[in-house]
Order: C-alpha cells, then structure tokens, then sequence
C-alpha cells in the first residue's frame, strides 16, 4: 500500500515541477553555479522515520522538492555489500542486539577501541532479519515496528530513482582490518550505479577517487569538528580550512557543519559568519552544510524557526551555500521553491489575518512595549490586548490576572499576598487586583513565557526580563499611528471582577477606546474577544466593534442552536488548534468539521495559538511552524491565525508560491491530518484512539447578563472571591510553587 502511494504521489510530482521550477528560476543565487542550492535528504525524510529506511526514502518523494538528493553513509557488509546506515554500529540504529545478542564485538575504529555490532561480521543476507529502527530518542519509535531491512545502495536507486545519489563513506582503514575496500566498493558501485555525490573525511580515500570514478561523480571532503584529526594527514580539519587550495586538487566541493558558517556563542546566540563560503568559492569549490534538523536546539536569533536558519545559509544578500544536509528535506524545499526573495514591503492585511498573541510573546515578555513593538515590525495584521484591573482601578494589558505567571513577583516584598480566587483559578496566586498599577511597575519585571519549558526550550533568555509593562491606555497610544488593520481587547473574569470588586470592564474599556479616538478611527477596526457570551452581548448593546466569541474548550463541531445563540453578539469565533486537529501522541488523528460548520453559519474562524518550538506540534507538521500554518490555512481554511510568533505568520502570507493554485509545488500542498498515523502499518504501534470530543451546545454558550458592579468601590475581593492560605500545609505549597518560578525567572 505504501509502494503504490508513493508512486501515485510521484506521479503527480511530475505534474508539479513546472511550479517549482517557476518559483526558482525567479531568484538570482549567489551559489557557485548560480542555481539553486541543492537539498540533500539524510538518510531520506530521517526526521519522521529511521534514517536510510525504505519509509524515509519513499516519503522525500511526496513531501519534498522533486531534485531533493538521497544521501546514504554506505557501510561494507562482510561479503562486501554497501548498504545505508546512519551510524557504523549497528546496535545505535538497528534491533541487532535482539537477533543477534551474542555478536557484541570490539574493534579498532579510527584508532578507538570501539564495542557494538558491526556489519562486517554479517553476509548481506544475514541482516535479512534485521530491521532499521529510530536512533535519535527524542523522535517517535512508533515507526519502528514497520520492519525496515537495511538497504543496500543498489535498491535505493531501483526502488526509488531519485535525482541523484549521495554516498558519505568513511572509515576505510577500519575496513581494511577485513579484507574490505571502501574505495574498491566506491569503484565498482559507481560503474553498476549512477553516483552524483561522494564524500569523506579522509583525504586519501578521495585522492585514490579521483581519476577512477566518472567525471560527473563529484567529490566532496567532508570536514568534521575542527579540532578532530585528520587520518591520512594529522592535521586537524580546522587547519585544513585555511588550505583550500589544496583540497581542491582532490575534490570540487566541501560539507562543513553549520557552525563553520555562521558559529554561535556560549549562549546560543548567532555570532558573524565567517568567510568560509566565500572562502570556498573563490577556490572554485561548492561549500554544503551539514546538521540540520527542525527538531534539534536552533539559535535563539531563529526563534524555533528553522525555515528562517535555512534562509540565512541561501537567502542573507552576501551568500549562499550550494546545498544542505538535513533530517526534514520538506522545509529547505519551501524555503529554496516558495520563500527565497520574498517582497517583504507587501503589507497586505488579507486573509489570513495575522493577530499576535499578548504580542510577539515568542521573543519578548508578554504584554511589554518589546512584544508590541516587534508585533507590529513582524507584520502583525493585528495587535492584542488582554486586560486586567490593578487594585486602584487601572487597565493593564497582562497576559493573566494572575502576576506569577508573567512577573517576577515571587522574588518581590508582595510574594506573601498569596490567595486562592476560585473564581479565577484553583491554584494559589498574586493577581493584578491585589496591587496597584505603581506597585506594579515600580517593583516588578516582566518574565518571557516559556510554554515548552519542560523540554528546556527557552525562549530569547538575554531578553527574559526586558521591557515594560502596558496599561491599556498606553497600548492604545501605541497603536495609534501604526499599519495594522486593527487591535483586538480580551476580556476575562467580568463578572467576578463586578460582583467581587465593583469594576465595570466593559464600560471602563469602552471609555478608554473612545477617550483614545477609536470610536472616530475607521482605518484601524476594534475587536473585542472573551470566552464569556454576556460581556460580547453588553458591548453589541453598545458599540459597533468587532465581536470574537472565545470557544475555550476542545469541541468538535457545533449545534445550529449555539450557532444561532453565537450569531446574535459576534461575527467571529476564535478556536482552539485541537478542535481544528485533534491529535493523541503528537499525531493528528482527524479533521473536525467545526471550520466549516462555523463558516457555512457566516462566521469568521481564528486558531490559537500557534507557536514555532517543534514541542508544541504534532508530528504531522515535520517540526515546521511553516507547514503547521499551511495545515491550518490550506488545509482548514482558517480565517485568521493567533500567535507568538508574528514574523512567521507574516512571511507565510509573502511566499511566492502561495497564489500558484494548482501548480504549487507539493511540498506546499497541507498535511492532511490523520495520514501520517495510518503510515504506522501494525496497528498496535499506533497511538490510542482519542475520545469522542464534545459539541459546541448552546447551554455552553448562553449565560445570564453581566452582573452591575457592586457600589463598593474597593477592589479587594470579597471572603466569598478570595480565601487566604494559613494552614501549614498549604504554606508549603506556596514556598514550592514559589520556588519553582523562582528557579525560572531568576534574574541572574
């Protein structure tokens, strides 16, 4: 079934090259050749399935560019077969161990005692038994149970007649020590097969290449760490690099790791690039990088974007590497085919439309002149404000009421005013109506949200406490004169803070918009969103804004009753991603009908939130924020995405390729959710079916009015709001939450 899908898909491909074809002949590269840069697929689609296997080679094919290369490092079987592996012991990326639990050898590689399972001990027909298996821990082992036998380099062409071929070999002194030749086995392959591309870290092994090979088989020197020796010279291949010349009397290109290219610091942060790819050009020698991988630790500079890594090795004005090395060939397909040369003055506010999330929360503290600011230069159609009251009375624009999430509160001389509003959150807490807004601005700093931090993604760390906190006030000053299609209020807890602290939100928010001159501003609209149908139906009774209703709840599609309830104070809804894909494991297992449901009903349809860390996506999504808005857009039609991440949300709306219809290329077209699952062929591997999801119904919907405010006008919480904590141990709880965020927002 897989077979005759992935030719069926190829097939189509086929049709589509023209479209990839008209989306790179359109930018000028400044590669040695002056073509495109060339994607080369680490042991095919490695990212998602083990690497070199069957699987991994098949699916390059449907979801990457059609020119992609399939690269291999050849291992020497023990009868002389050359077959694909990711690493030369066979026990990291192979069930061996469980076949053949005896075999554990030592050898001698490079010099290094070196024990595992090795394939010259086996006869090609021996690893018949022997199946491929993940080799990187933090990726899914479901595929694993698919049986994959390793392939030989043979069957890679026959199987899948790729573009091209590329062997990385390596170690052909440790094949020596058993009468095998890694350069012989070179030979001869390349006379049986078409070889575009061989590479190697040794120099010798290259040298006695070069006049054996065919011509249009290049070769390439791969350079590891540059303080690592090389063998057949003991120089280390850091020193190699000042002496380019000289590799270009063995070979027409060098692989350096990307770090060669653009090296970080200690901190992860983007230092200046070197000279190496000009370097390398001058010497009349192709430069390609190596290591990437969507799903491992970027730059920061890149906020967990890895399209935006890919763009600044091909796409950054001064230069471009000829090619790059990569687990998830999909995403240097987009960048090269739809993302290269992008006309970034286009300030279309179309669909769909682009709404941050307490700002460009993803590089800057929530809520903070930073976030803001960058919201609105990274394109943001529109710019949020989620209000909270202070104990005086003041709107401030707070991602939470509750200030330990986004403050540094725990470390300030409030962290005692620790309380319980249950009709806020169950969980302890500082909120906004405990302090005033001078307490506030005046003893705390903000804190950058971290909503991946249990796999240690941090966000922009040299900026987790800067910036400066907002009233509502000063984020209306800000909007004021920039390019954004309009500004979106949030409102929570109305009710509470009426009947509790005796505050209106809606009149108070309604006054601050017409005292900043929105009410007589047509260019910028307003948007007001709440989870609460009764603040929505109070500003339709007094306003003409643009109401979001907030479904905060995971549902599947909706009654015509809700529909009809929602109809009657807004005009759009904003949605959870799970409701559009729901999804068990990090797998999308269906698509809901509630998009369409709620569009065929003339309501406009927002997805939240989106964030870039591969954490936060399924598997479906290959670790790309870019494919994972194209599923949303493409694939479910939303109207308008909300999100962390602005800048990418933005560059998805200038590709290239996004108004080529029918003839974009397919690594454009949207995963469709569901068919990466069914990819899992035994069918106790596959993640446990979800259950059902709820409907939208209109009890969920309809609420009483919005209580007055009560005529007291202090805003401290009545006993019945908000219970203090006394009792022993409920103070250890406090000291261990504090604790923990303390560890989190250290300032040091």
């Amino acid at each position: 079934m897989r077979a005759g899908h992935v030719c069926s898909v190829f097939a189509s491909l086929v049709l589509l090259w023209l479209g990839v074809a008209a989306a790179q002949t359109t930018t000028s590269w400044k590669t040695l050749s002056g073509k495109a840069p060339t994607i080369l697929a680490k042991g095919g689609f490695s990212g998602l399935f083990p690497d070199s296997s069957e699987d991994a080679y098949g699916f390059v094919q449907i979801a990457s560019s059609p020119d992609t290369i399939l690269y291999c490092d050849v291992r020497l079987t023990k009868d002389g077969v050359g077959i694909c592996l990711p690493d030369i012991k066979m026990d990291i990326c192979t069930n061996i161990k469980s076949i053949y639990p005896q075999d554990q050898k030592s050898y001698l590689v490079n010099g290094v005692p070196t024990s595992g399972w090795f394939s010259v001990d086996y006869n090609n027909t021996d690893l018949d038994q022997v199946s491929l298996m993940q080799s990187i821990s933090s990726r899914s082992p479901r595929f694993d149970s698919n049986f994959y036998p390793p392939l030989a380099v043979e069957d890679v062409r026959a199987k899948f007649r790729p573009r091209g071929i590329w062997l990385n070999a390596q170690h052909d002194r440790f094949y020596s020590q058993f009468n095998l030749s890694m350069r012989n086995y070179s030979i001869s392959v390349s006379k049986r097969v078409v070889v575009n591309y061989i590479s190697s870290p040794e120099v010798s092994f290259l040298t006695s290449l070069r006049e054996r090979v065919s011509k249009k088989t290049k070769l390439v020197f791969r350079y590891l760490e540059e303080s690592t020796l090389e063998p057949s010279t003991n120089q280390t291949y850091g020193s190699m690099l000042k002496n380019l010349t000289f590799v270009k009397t063995f070979a027409s290109g060098i692989l350096v790791p990307k770090s060669y290219i653009w090296p970080t610091s200690t901190d992860n942060y983007l230092q200046p690039h070197t000279s190496v790819v000009d370097d390398a050009h001058k010497a009349g020698l192709e430069i390609y990088a190596a290591d990437f991988a969507n799903d491992f630790m970027l730059s920061y500079n890149y906020s967990y974007d890895p399209l935006a890594e890919y763009l600044s090795f091909i796409d950054n004005g001064v230069f471009s590497v000829d090619g790059v090395l990569t687990d998830f060939p999909i995403t240097p397909s987009e960048a090269i085919g739809c993302f290269a040369n992008l006309n970034k003055s286009n300030t279309d506010h179309g669909k769909p439309l682009i709404i941050s999330h307490n700002g460009a929360s993803g590089d800057y503290p929530p809520c903070t002149d930073l976030a803001y600011r960058k919201a609105v230069d990274d394109g943001a159609d529109v710019i949020d404000c989620p209000v909270q009251v202070t104990k005086d009375g003041v709107l401030v624009c707070m991602s939470s009421a509750n200030l330990m999430n986004d403050t540094t509160i725990v470390i300030s001389q409030f962290a005692s005013q620790t309380a319980v509003v249950k009709d806020i959150q169950s969980a302890p807490g500082v909120f906004t109506f405990n302090l005033t807004w001078d307490d506030i601005v005046k003893n705390l700093r903000p804190i950058i949200s971290t909503p991946s931090y249990t796999f240690r993604m941090d966000r922009n760390p040299r900026y987790r406490n800067a910036g400066k906190f907002m009233r509502l006030s000063d984020f209306l000053d800000f909007t004021k004169d920039k390019d954004l299609s309009g500004i979106m209020i949030s409102i929570k807890h109305a009710a509470f803070v009426a009947e509790e602290l005796g505050f209106d939100m809606v009149d108070t928010v309604i006054k601050a918009l017409g005292d900043a001159g929105y009410n007589n501003r047509p260019a910028q609209k307003v948007m007001i969103q709440s989870t609460n149908s009764s603040v929505l139906e109070k500003f339709k009774q007094q306003t003409k804004y643009d109401l979001v209703y907030m479904i905060n709840e995971e549902v599947r599609d909706a009654t015509l009753s809700s529909l009809t309830d929602i109809k009657k104070f807004a005009s759009a809804v904003s949605v959870d991603t799970s409701s559009v894909f729901p999804e068990s494991h990090y797998f999308t297992m269906y698509k809901t009908n509630l998009v369409q449901t709620l569009q065929t009903a003339g309501l406009s349809v927002y997805v939240y939130t989106l964030m870039n860390e591969f954490a936060s996506q399924p598997y479906d999504f290959f670790a790309d924020a870019t494919a994972q808005i194209n599923a949303y857009v493409k694939g479910a039609g939303v109207d308008g995405l909300i999100t962390d991440f602005p800048a990418t949300a933005r560059r998805y709306k200038l590709n290239n390729c996004v108004n080529m219809g029918n003839n974009a290329p397919s690594f454009m077209a949207p995963a469709r959710a569901g068919d990466l699952l069914e990819t899992i062929t035994y069918k106790p591997a596959q993640p446990p079916a979800l259950a059902p999801m709820p409907l939208l119904r209109d009890s969920d919907v309809a609420e009483p009015p919005l209580p007055p405010a009560r005529s007291n006008n202090s805003t401290t919480p009545t006993h019945s709001g908000a219970t203090r904590m006394h009792t022993h141990a409920t103070h250890i709880l406090v000291l261990a939450t504090l604790a923990m965020l303390f560890a989190r927002c250290s300032l040091a």
